[in-house]
């Protein structure tokens, strides 16, 4: 009972850090665009977490973990709500946290898929119809997916792996932000026969936003070992930090070679991208992989922030290129390096990557554009000049230093 109520605490405690994570997404996207939209960046995280939650609460967490006579399916949902099962505060609930502990730690999940989206699709998109995207997306999408391996359903007989959510967090997002953004179309002046950098606001927001999100890391991909366990638990903070640190050199050099500038923006994502690109196998690689890991995925934001530019794609914050792209090389990575490496994990890695795809692109061009033929899904060109705190919020975030960044 002493070890189940040690592993409990853990678990809690990185309930808080993952919590803290919306704080650091909040911020990072705030700081990356400009001072117009603040508040409308805020609200949107503020309602994306309470609708995360209350939708988790309803039919998402059982959706994600229907039962094991839903086993290998695509498909289970063991009803409405949450309730205490039987031995629901017992060690016999499971070998180390209660049932509660379990529905708060994945519930704090759920929120990130449409916070990827937010960034993506920052200082354009109307807010109701992000907000009507965000409870589907979140509420229906996200657990389906989920339930494919963290619940027992078909790629979990497959063999695929995602030990925290390089593909069933981040590139759920990502695959709906990338379907979002072409939708929406780019900000006005963004591409005026050129591409053209709209700086963020400010950096130093950002810069704290990062820190937050690699703060709250520990938790995400340390809770994810479920529970206190002495060895597992520190490998993956290792493996975590150092894929985070060896993301942020790659990137540094990678942007300096390509732009022969200091760009504080590309470093911070690589940071982020070696924090996603580490996710699916943090418990599975050694320090030498994990570095690797974070070297590539540092490579790849940059050469894919500039792919991104090239088709026309705006992404205010980079958040396809972090959580999608590099999403899809964490969970790839699986394969090349660790423990279960092998042509056959390989083929499970990719398998599990198609359809989560697939399906995420269907969903989200089916919700999108259902909104875009209806109530419309982007404001018009005097909001987005004026901002969308004026004409969405009605107020500023910053009343007492107005700042013309049209």
């Amino acid at each position: 009972m002493e070890m189940f109520t040690i592993n409990n605490v853990w678990m809690m405690v990185s309930i808080f850090l993952v919590f803290i994570m919306h704080l650091g997404f909040g911020t990072l996207e705030a700081g990356l665009t400009r001072s117009k939209n603040t508040i409308n960046i805020m609200f949107k995280n503020v309602m994306i977490v309470s609708i995360g939650l209350l939708t988790y609460t309803l039919l998402g967490f059982n959706l994600m973990y229907p039962g094991a006579e839903f086993a290998g399916d695509f498909f289970g949902f063991a009803g409405f709500g949450i309730s205490l099962p039987e031995n629901g505060l017992t060690p016999e609930y499971s070998e180390g946290y209660t049932y509660w502990t379990d529905f708060l730690f994945q519930a704090m999940f759920a929120a990130t898929a449409a916070t990827i989206v937010s960034g993506a699709v920052a200082e354009r998109i109307k807010l109701n119809s992000f907000l009507i995207f965000s409870v589907i997306y979140v509420g229906f999408v996200y657990p389906i997916t989920g339930m494919w391996k963290w619940g027992g359903g078909f790629l979990d007989e497959l063999g695929f792996y995602d030990f925290a959510g390089s593909t069933l967090v981040h590139s759920v997002g990502g695959w709906a932000a990338l379907v979002a953004v072409k939708l929406l179309g780019p900000r006005i002046g963004k591409y005026n026969g050129v591409s053209k950098a709209i700086e963020g606001h400010n950096i130093p927001l950002a810069f704290i936003g990062v820190f937050l999100l690699w703060f709250g890391w520990f938790g995400f991909n340390g809770g994810s070992v479920l529970s206190a366990d002495a060895g597992s638990v520190s490998l993956v903070l290792v493996t975590t930090c150092l894929a985070a640190a060896a993301g942020a050199m790659s990137a540094f050099f990678t942007s300096y070679a390509f732009f022969k500038s200091y760009d504080i923006t590309m470093v911070l994502n690589g940071i982020l991208a070696g924090l996603v690109g580490i996710t699916a196998g943090a418990d599975l690689m050694s320090v030498t992989d994990a570095i690797w890991i974070g070297i590539i995925a540092g490579i790849l934001i940059v050469l894919a922030v500039i792919a991104l530019d090239k088709l026309r794609l705006d992404d205010p914050v980079g958040a396809i290129a972090v959580h999608l792209v590099c999403g899809i090389w964490g969970t790839m990575a699986v394969g090349i390096f660790g423990s279960k490496a092998g042509f056959g994990q390989l083929g499970s890695q990719a398998i599990g990557v198609i359809a989560v795809g697939a399906f995420c692109v269907l969903t989200s061009f089916i919700i999108l554009f259902t909104l875009k033929k209806t109530i419309g899904i982007r404001v018009s060109e005097i909001e987005e000049i004026e901002g969308l705190d004026l004409h969405e919020h009605g107020m500023s975030a910053y009343p007492d230093f107005r700042m013309n960044d049209h």
